[in-house]
């Protein structure tokens, strides 16, 4: 009897080590918040993950190094998008930056490397020229820096991730918007690393509501 019950603590003490028995189960209005108002999403058959962040964002680059592998690791049902975040006037130059990017193609060379110039070379980069400056250096010319800096595309891009930072209802960065249902944070899920377990956990509930 004894040698079967030490071998039962044995066997349980053997699964808790190796993981939970359960799935974590967060809780609205305090791991995340509804929003008041359900956002389309730009993905039609994918759930969505809005990363909303701003350059400028401590707390967003110290986020960086853990979502780049997390975003890896998403299932093909989900799409991750970036939105840079628009909450003052003095943030849409660095909005403007990223669709810039986004439109020339640089995303990938240049979203880390501005992080790294603001907040490890602590080079703020606060007007136009200095952002052309930096684009230079990752290789753009100026001439097609400031084409798309100016165009049509980033105009329009900007204006609506202004308008959905409002309808996101974001009062700070980063944000993770689940689906245009849910909202979480740093704040909410008590750290970064936390918040992606909320994010994975809000996923999961989006994936269980679509095979209703």
């Amino acid at each position: 009897m004894l040698r079967r019950l030490r071998t039962l603590v044995i066997m349980l003490l053997a699964t808790l080590l190796t993981g939970p028995l359960f799935a974590a189960d967060f809780e609205e209005g305090t791991d995340y918040e509804t929003l008041s108002t359900a956002q389309p999403t730009s993905t039609d058959n994918r759930i969505e993950v809005v990363e909303l962040f701003w350059y400028g964002c401590p707390h967003c680059n110290q986020l960086e190094p853990l979502i780049e592998p997390w975003v890896k690791k998403l299932s093909g049902d989900v799409q991750f998008v970036r939105i840079p975040a628009i909450l003052r006037p003095e943030w849409e130059l660095l909005a403007r930056a990223y669709y810039a990017a986004e439109v020339l193609g640089v995303v990938e060379k240049t979203h880390r490397a501005l992080f790294s110039t603001i907040h490890d070379e602590k080079r703020f980069l606060s007007n136009e020229t200095q952002v052309r400056d930096f684009f230079v250096k990752q290789g753009v010319s100026e001439q097609d820096f400031t084409r798309a800096f100016q165009s049509f595309a980033v105009n329009s891009k900007v204006k609506r991730a202004r308008d959905l930072t409002k309808r996101y209802g974001s009062n700070g960065v980063p944000d993770l918007i689940i689906n245009g249902k849910y909202r979480t944070n740093g704040s909410l899920a008590r750290g970064n690393a936390n918040m992606l377990k909320v994010a994975d956990y809000l996923i999961e509930q989006e994936r269980k509501a679509r095979t209703k």
